[in-house]
C-alpha cells in the first residue's frame, strides 16, 4: 500500500477540516404562489406579497434542510438574521 493511500484511509483526528466545508445557507423570508405569466410581467421595483408578516420568525436552511429560525435585523443599512431557535432533528446521530 502506498504511503499516500495509508494517509487517506486514516480517520481524521483534527476536526479543523470540517470548518472548510462550503454550505449553501438560505434565509427564507416568505413564499408566494404566482402563475408564470405573472412572474414574466414583474419588472424592476415590483413588490411581491409574501405569506409572512413583520415580526414572524423566518426559516434558515443549510443545503435545503431547515436548521434554525430567526428574525430579520438591520445593521448599518444592511439586512441580517438573528438566530432565535436551532431546529433539532429527531433521529439524528450525535
Amino acid at each position: 500500500m502506498a504511503e499516500d493511500q495509508a494517509v487517506e484511509d486514516q480517520p481524521a483526528t483534527d476536526d479543523g477540516a470540517i470548518y472548510e466545508v462550503a454550505v449553501d445557507v438560505t434565509a427564507v423570508l416568505g413564499t408566494s404562489m404566482m402563475a408564470i405569466s405573472q412572474i414574466l410581467k414583474l419588472g424592476r421595483g415590483a413588490v411581491v406579497e409574501l405569506d409572512r408578516r413583520v415580526g414572524e420568525d423566518i426559516e434558515l436552511h443549510a443545503n435545503s434542510q431547515l436548521i434554525a429560525r430567526g428574525e430579520i435585523v438591520v445593521l448599518d443599512d444592511q439586512l441580517g438574521v438573528t438566530v432565535t431557535d436551532i431546529v433539532k432533528r429527531s433521529g439524528s446521530a450525535g
